[in-house]
């Protein structure tokens, strides 16, 4: 489904991803590890094409997105094809990048308009359907302002889930949400992740990680170090790199 190979980027002197390579099967849910700075959410990023990489390769669907040459060039798919491969992605950002000036419904609505040029009401009836599942159809007329932010990062869930991605991605989803709050948010992960979607998730919930995903990559100074079954990675025999980085207890 998903294929990044020998994935390098810098900023400036500062390389950040060191030749990254991850694989994602179709209804697979992978979570990815690590300290602050390992790389987690600029791999996120270069997938999505917020950022663009200084060298590798990254397939969708058996789409390339972008490819090195054998003089080291790097060439990205023109900009048509592009935005293409691109709605295949779905983003989730941890700071819900909502519009304020939208109600909820709006903020639904209006990507599904703009982007896949589906009708007012069909782009309604489908973001109806979505804060459905996510809890939150009697807030369709509120904006972000007005709600928890809980509710704003399910709000931000409904709206990717609106551009009907075939891989859907999470940038720490629950960081700046407490305790209650990221309940809320986990248990709709939770619930995508029955309907066996696909998924990426970044995060630094070690339960969630290990009950939820069907792989944990461990990532550290920009580089790979662990890709294996979430019971395995995170479980009773994890090697000592994780017990350094998340600790002695069972979770």
């Amino acid at each position: 489904m998903l294929q990044a190979i020998n994935i390098r980027k810098c900023f400036g002197e500062n390389e950040v991803l060191r030749g990254v390579t991850v694989r994602v099967s179709r209804g697979e849910v992978v979570a990815i590890i690590g300290r602050s700075g390992s790389g987690k959410s600029t791999l996120l990023r270069c997938l999505n094409h917020l950022e663009t990489v200084d060298s590798g390769e990254i397939f969708i669907d058996g789409q390339a997105m972008v490819q090195t040459g054998p003089d080291g060039r790097v060439q990205y798919r023109r900009e048509r094809d592009l935005r293409g491969i691109c709605l295949k992605m779905g983003l989730v950002f941890q700071d819900y990048n909502l519009f304020p000036h939208y109600t909820v419904l709006r903020n639904l609505t209006a990507p599904q308009q703009f982007v896949l040029r589906r009708s007012r009401q069909d782009a309604a009836q489908k973001a109806m359907t979505l804060l459905e599942k996510v809890g939150l159809a009697d807030k369709a007329g509120e904006y972000p302002c007005n709600l928890s932010g809980g509710q704003c990062q399910r709000v931000a869930i409904a709206r990717a889930l609106a551009m009907d991605p075939e891989i859907l991605c999470f940038d720490e989803p629950t960081s700046a949400l407490d305790p209650q709050l990221t309940q809320e948010v986990l248990s709709v992960i939770r619930q995508l992740a029955r309907e066996k979607r696909t998924m990426i998730v970044v995060t630094h919930e070690m339960n969630f990680a290990r009950d939820v995903a069907d792989r944990v990559i461990y990532m550290e100074n920009g580089l790979v170090l662990e890709d294996g079954p979430a019971r395995q990675v995170l479980g009773e025999q994890r090697s000592a790199a994780i017990r350094a980085f998340a600790g002695e207890s069972a979770y």
